[in-house]
């Protein structure tokens, strides 16, 4: 019964904002005003609290552009929770733009949409990576190219790397900013999170969407620890492998750092 009230709440929550918010959003799109970049952490920060999502973090967001902002993958929330803390842009998997309602929040969010298996397309898809970096906007990539359980970091595709690339021509510095970030599920309900609890946290791509989300509305509470690591410089004598795996890294570092306990407190 608690459980299905909490579900209908939620729910209903999500739409009164969503609706409220949406002309101005879609005004702001067709305009090409501002606040479309402004918006969407309002709504995140917002959908947060209303889920259950408290987020802390650790470091900060780098001040330096064009930034590239790389973090580890392990669920749909992961979207709300790095969209409420900066305000960002994802890169996201083609077939999400057909998602039932996450694939139209995630064009009302403007998030470059790639096909990675389709190679005639990779020129176009890296320039409009490359074109909102040099515009300024802090853009987001899920490097692993999947989600993962939650509990571990897994290999870096170096290939997703290759905005960085296109867009070093055009900087003022001929650099490009690249910043690990970490995100980890640690607690819910106040709780340390066990392995009994990891799958609220995590999203296999084995596990359907759907009951996944009920569960995570229906269960709620969860802490999460976004740890910012130190920016690093990407210019044209870097190596785009061993960029990547340093920055694998610094992701898994600061994750095992938090799934440890090492930020309580």
């Amino acid at each position: 019964m608690i459980a299905g009230l909490r579900i209908a709440f939620v729910l209903a929550a999500f739409l009164a904002l969503t609706l409220a918010l949406l002309p101005v959003q879609l005004i702001a799109l067709g305009t090409g005003h501002s606040v479309m970049r402004l918006l969407p952490r309002w709504w995140h920060r917002m959908m947060c609290r209303i889920i259950g999502l408290r987020v802390h973090v650790r470091g900060s967001l780098s001040p330096e552009r064009p930034l590239l902002m790389v973090a580890n993958h392990v669920s749909w929330k992961d979207i709300l929770v790095l969209g409420s803390v900066a305000d960002v842009v994802f890169i996201a998997k083609s077939e999400v733009r057909t998602w039932p309602v996450l694939g139209w929040l995630a064009r009302l969010q403007r998030s470059v949409f790639v096909e990675r298996e389709v190679r005639r397309k990779t020129g176009d898809q890296i320039s409009e990576v490359s074109s909102r970096l040099l515009a300024g906007e802090v853009v987001v990539l899920f490097a692993e190219g999947t989600t993962s359980d939650g509990n571990r970091v897994m290999p870096f595709n170096s290939s997703l790397f290759g905005a960085a690339s296109a867009a070093l021509p055009f900087t003022p510095e001929g650099r490009v900013n690249i910043q690990p970030v970490s995100i980890a599920y640690t607690g819910i309900h106040g709780m340390p999170m066990g392995r009994y609890h990891r799958p609220v946290a995590g999203w296999p791509g084995d596990v359907a969407l759907g009951p996944h989300m009920l569960r995570v509305i229906r269960d709620g509470a969860l802490d999460v620890e976004v740890v910012f690591g130190e920016a690093i410089p990407f210019d044209a004598a870097t190596d785009r492998k061993k960029t990547a795996r340093l920055v694998e890294a610094r992701v898994r570092e600061g994750l095992n750092a938090a799934l440890r306990g090492r930020f309580n407190g």
